[in-house]
């Protein structure tokens, strides 16, 4: 199927399930950054299932980059969390090529909400599969754009064993000094869920540099290490 033909049935079966209230409510809690039709996770998951039907087992890599491109640039929130959906469930398909539909997805349209999603499910797999693009990650651990930073702290947030922690500890310390909450935020979450399989390297960590972490890095690093 062509991506514009796909976008259109995703957009009418959505606005068929738009429900006022609701989305005041969604709105409201994401400070009112963003217009939602008022579809919960739970209803679009289930919209999600009709989707998937109308596309074949493997859609060709260009056509998930063009179609996640073109729901990114539709108003509600909601086409923006299915363009992360559908890049999910083909994520093994993603290559080096889709670099620059993921940085868009990051940088325009920007919060916590996609961003997290996006770093650690999308470039997670990606880096995963392609180490040659780690260069890239190191690039965006310096990059300007906070939102990239945070990419670049939280992509290993579930490698668990295989967490290159040398590099996390280095991302750690050449942000500690920003003093914007989602990269402090960020710092103590990547470290709290390596904790999970090597605390004792983390709390290390935390104490070696308590000085150059912030009190929200480190609460958030330590926070079940008692």
């Amino acid at each position: 199927m062509e991506t514009q033909p796909f976008v259109e049935k995703v957009v009418a079966l959505f606005k068929s399930h738009a429900d006022a209230p609701t989305a005041d409510g969604m709105t409201a809690y994401m400070r009112h950054q963003f217009v939602f039709l008022g579809i919960k996770r739970p209803l679009r998951s289930q919209l999600q299932k009709t989707l998937w039907t109308l596309l074949p087992p493997q859609p060709a890599t260009a056509w998930l980059g063009q179609t996640a491109e073109a729901l990114w640039q539709l108003e509600a929130r909601e086409y923006q969390y299915f363009a992360i959906d559908l890049l999910d469930r083909y994520k093994k398909q993603l290559t080096p090529e889709m670099l620059p539909t993921l940085e868009k997805m990051v940088v325009q349209q920007a919060w916590w909400d996609t961003v997290d999603l996006i770093a650690s499910h999308l470039f997670g797999a990606l880096v995963a599969a392609h180490p040659a693009l780690l260069p890239q990650m190191d690039a965006y651990a310096q990059h300007t754009n906070l939102w990239l930073r945070r990419v670049a702290i939280l992509y290993q947030l579930h490698y668990k064993q295989a967490t290159d922690f040398e590099r996390l500890q280095r991302y750690c310390l050449s942000n500690a000094a920003d003093p914007d909450f989602f990269i402090r935020k960020a710092i103590g979450w990547a470290l709290r869920q390596y904790a999970r399989v090597a605390p004792e390297a983390v709390q290390v960590f935390v104490q070696t540099h308590s000085d150059r972490l912030s009190t929200l890095s480190r609460q958030e690093a330590l926070k079940h290490l008692g």
